[in-house]
């Protein structure tokens, strides 16, 4: 393990993982202002609540769980992620630049979370909040119970796109599998697409010709007893 005063550079295939992410807590209390990982080789956990301002870099693949319960951290994925990459993210961004694999920024909170291959199933499930940007396609169920935030998928949708979400709102530039139960698409003004460009110009990815505009219609609400006919027929 190498340090000097504004960098930290780790081996993972050197340092156990209950060390490394103990290291990095450290390194951001003393204000370090960026670690460096090398040969994370697809571990699980790596850099885990870290609470406090730092830069994270990992040079390879990172496995399960990577970057999750933190807060105003910033971090890149030079390669790709396993499932749950920026669980219950606070603030801050984070980059990959390869694929991530299931519920990547599920129960996200707030920040930036961008993939520039395309994520698994169930992405942003219970998203809550903050921003989730996917250059490539989605699988299905991606926005299950959104309640709040973002998300802008350059690709393709799976089945289930939104189902039962409660707010928020999800722009696709490609073809959508199948709408979720309680969503519809609604008019895209100029001027947001527009908005969503200049956010895909800023991170290098290529923005489609078109989006497609998901809300929730709001028929999930409120449940009448007197209408389960029309539940049930929305279910």
């Amino acid at each position: 393990m190498e340090s000097i005063k504004t960098n930290m550079v780790i081996d993972c295939a050197e340092t156990p993982l209950t060390l490394l992410n103990q290291t990095i807590r450290k390194a951001a209390d003393e204000k370090i202002e960026k670690v460096t990982i090398n040969n994370p080789k697809a571990k699980h956990n790596l850099g885990v609540r870290i609470t406090r301002p730092i830069h994270i870099e990992y040079n390879g693949d990172v496995g399960y769980y990577a970057l999750s319960l933190c807060d105003h951290i910033t971090a890149k994925v030079n390669g790709n992620a396993g499932w749950a990459i920026g669980e219950n993210l606070m603030s801050g961004e984070i980059i990959v630049e390869g694929n991530t694999a299931s519920a990547c920024a599920a129960s996200m909170r707030g920040g930036t979370i961008v993939v520039k291959g395309s994520v698994g199933a169930r992405a942003g499930i219970g998203l809550k909040g903050g921003t989730l940007i996917v250059g490539g396609g989605v699988g299905y169920m991606t926005g299950f119970m959104m309640q709040k935030g973002t998300m802008i998928i350059c690709g393709d949708a799976g089945k289930a796109l939104g189902d039962s979400m409660y707010d928020g709102v999800i722009y696709v530039g490609g073809e959508i599998a199948e709408l979720g139960n309680g969503t519809e698409i609604v008019e895209l003004p100029p001027q947001e697409y527009e908005s969503i460009k200049q956010t895909l110009d800023s991170y290098g990815i290529t923005s489609p010709p078109s989006f497609k505009k998901i809300v929730c219609n709001g028929m999930l609400h409120n449940f009448n007893k007197k209408e389960f006919g029309v539940w049930k027929e929305i279910l």
